[in-house]
């Protein structure tokens, strides 16, 4: 075996080798991979108390496990969830929230504040809970101080909420987020307003507190809102400048004045009436005629004027009355009276008027100068024409919403940036240069890393390839007997078929020769050796072994 090892190639030798190598290491990986299962966490973050009674519980299992810094315990993989089910079934851990199965097993004969202490604390549990769920909270704590109602509404007092919050490493809340849990605390408890609940974190700081003012009488959400508005607007003037005038050759700066005051505003409006547009309501008409048969009192006034009638004498002829006397004998009387109601003209306007609008808005860019030549023809930076500033300028009005009469007011100027560098036309040798000076680490990387390749394409892979694709010929002697030969007179062979053939396999056989000498120089010393050991080869020098 040792003769065989040594007369393979280094290739082989080298493949060999690895091969025996990976075969041992994947036989030590897996021993040990099988020697001890694997193990996975059950709990973690357990209190000292709580772990102790965890540990107790495993050993009195006979389960292995695992003691990590954090309060980390570990079990066999495979034992986890049942160990879990187990230790639930005892009541392990303790630490963990208690909801309302709290009620589930209440004793027979329980006090009244027994039973309210119970709820509360299943209150809290249930709140805790459902804090737990947001992705940040690690875990959370709630406690309530709930008041005893009383009949007497000045005496009542609202209920208050304190929110102990513990967040994951690298983890906050912003400010909806904190919104969120103090609505949720006081959508869970009755009578309980927003702002008795505080929310804390576990470094002690306050999440909860009451929006600041500043001198403005702007709190921190107003103020946030104004500069998304401010930014918004910057950046779309970049957008539309950036594509003429060239990335970074642009700055904008947008100053937005925005009411934040609520107005509501009713108004109830009266026009007069005109007679033709008029609407009518309702109409009344009274009309009344009549006559009067009675004979008013004449005469001179005085004492004979107001004595009685005497007896009433028949004449002996009565007069024939005619009928205008008839008719004058009494007195005819008529009435109208007609009411009529119209409509009132009222218009009643109901007015909401929209927080954070804009009232002005006031916008300052600066545009530097564009790369050109001057009239050497050396390259500089040039001002825009006064024809391109009124294009700019327009076009930042109306990406910003230019209104003239709201007092809006816009300013570009073009001026040479300070930070512009000198235009100079250097050679491309220069500027590789300057490259691989900037990038050398760089480059180094990919040179090792090319080297590296070749290196395995053309020492490694590429004999492998040749010694796979040389035709494997079975060890023998072959004897070479190429007979007589001639020469005509042109210089060429002159002999049978079967002459060429041998010439032809000796080629074959002088070639190989050669790639095994010069693949394998070792394997040709050993022959040669032979060959010089071998009196009877060395008899017949026309015999290949």
């Amino acid at each position: 075996m040792r003769q065989r090892f040594a007369a393979l190639s280094g290739v082989r030798r080298l493949a060999i080798m690895v091969g025996i190598a990976a075969v041992i290491a994947v036989i030590i990986g897996y021993s040990l991979w099988t020697r001890e299962p694997p193990y996975r966490i059950l709990f973690t973050n357990i209190p000292d108390a709580e772990g102790g009674a965890i540990v107790q519980a495993l050993q009195q299992a006979n389960t292995p496990y695992k003691l990590e810094a954090g309060g980390t315990i570990s079990v066999p993989a495979d034992q986890v969830y049942d160990l879990r089910l187990r230790l639930a079934a005892q009541g392990l851990p303790k630490s963990g929230n208690v909801g309302f199965e709290l009620m589930d097993n209440q004793k027979f004969g329980i006090s009244q504040f027994a039973e309210q202490v119970n709820y509360q604390r299943a209150v809290e549990g249930e709140l805790a809970r459902s804090i737990q769920t947001i992705a940040a909270v690690d875990s959370a704590r709630v406690h309530l101080a709930m008041p005893k109602q009383t009949v007497f509404l000045r005496d009542q007092q609202k209920p208050t909420a304190s929110v102990m919050l513990t967040l994951r490493p690298g983890r906050v809340l912003d400010d909806a987020q904190v919104a969120g849990i103090v609505h949720l605390v006081s959508s869970s408890v009755p009578a309980l307003p927003v702002k008795n609940v505080t929310v804390v974190d576990q470094d002690g700081n306050l999440l909860s507190r009451a929006p600041e003012l500043n001198a403005s009488n702007l709190d921190a959400r107003q103020l946030l809102y104004v500069q998304q508005i401010e930014k918004n607007y910057v950046d779309r003037v970049q957008a539309i400048l950036e594509p003429i005038v060239g990335k970074g050759n642009a700055r904008a700066e947008v100053t937005a004045q925005l009411d934040f005051a609520e107005v509501e505003q009713t108004s109830e409006t009266f026009r007069p009436n005109n007679a033709s547009e008029a609407a009518i309501r309702s109409r009344q008409t009274l009309s009344t005629q009549g006559r009067n048969t009675e004979q008013n009192p004449a005469g001179v006034p005085g004492a004979l004027s107001n004595q009685p009638p005497g007896a009433a004498a028949a004449p002996i002829t009565a007069p024939v009355a005619s009928g205008i006397a008839a008719a004058t004998s009494g007195s005819a009387n008529s009435h109208n009276e007609s009411t009529t109601n119209y409509e009132v003209d009222k218009t009643v306007q109901h007015v909401k008027q929209p927080v954070g609008t804009v009232k002005r808005l006031s916008a300052a860019v600066v545009v530097n100068y564009k790369p050109g030549f001057d009239k050497t023809g050396k390259a500089t930076y040039l001002p825009y024409t006064p024809e391109e500033i009124t294009q700019l300028n327009n076009l930042v009005r109306e990406a910003i919403g230019y209104n003239q009469q709201r007092g809006d007011s816009v300013n570009l100027v073009n001026a040479a940036f300070a930070d512009s560098l000198p235009l100079e036309v250097r050679p491309l040798q220069e500027k590789a240069l300057d490259y691989v000076k900037q990038n050398y680490a760089e480059l180094i990387k990919l040179a090792l890393i090319g080297l590296v390749v070749l290196y395995l394409l053309f020492f490694v892979v590429r004999p492998l390839m040749k010694d796979l694709a040389r035709p494997r010929d079975v060890p023998g002697t072959y004897d070479l007997d190429l007979g007589d030969t001639e020469a005509d007179d042109d210089g060429a062979m002159v002999g049978g078929e079967e002459e060429i053939q041998r010439s032809a396999a000796f080629a074959d056989l002088l070639q190989q020769s050669k790639e095994i000498a010069k693949n394998d120089p070792r394997m040709v010393a050993t022959i040669l050796r032979e060959w010089m050991s071998n009196e009877e080869e060395n008899a017949n020098p026309n015999k290949l072994g």
